[in-house]
């Protein structure tokens, strides 16, 4: 893994240990994902949200609406939850969308546990 991607999730995880310090669990997904926008905006660092993510079968393009959560410096694709518990689709969602979009870096973040460390997932393609 390049310094450059380990600096890019290191900021990912410290702005959203903000986040979850500020608010604490319990909240709806799109609250923490608005409040993880407007920290990673403070620290400078550049991400797309709601990016669409194209999917092609077989030399079709299908417009199926998928859409990550952040893509955050072009290269580290974030998912957020706030739920119970992660589950192994979550996982594996997430390394669906590494796959599909080439990308090989992604954190799957769960702003609903008491500890945050407990809720956050990093997965290498």
């Amino acid at each position: 893994m390049s310094p450059q991607v380990n600096k890019i999730t290191e900021a990912i995880i410290g702005a959203a240990i903000e986040v979850d310090r500020s608010l604490g669990p319990g909240l709806l997904e799109s609250t923490y994902k608005g409040c993880l926008c407007r920290e990673l905006s403070l620290r400078e660092v550049s991400f797309e949200r709601e990016k669409p993510l194209p999917l092609e079968y077989k030399g079709i393009h299908l417009e199926c609406g998928y859409r990550l959560d952040l893509l955050v410096a072009g290269a580290v694709v974030v998912e957020i939850k706030a739920i119970e518990a992660i589950a192994p689709v979550h996982e594996a969602q997430l390394l669906t969308y590494l796959r599909l979009g080439g990308w090989r870096v992604g954190l799957l973040i769960n702003f609903n546990v008491e500890v945050l460390k407990q809720g956050i997932r990093r997965k290498i393609l």
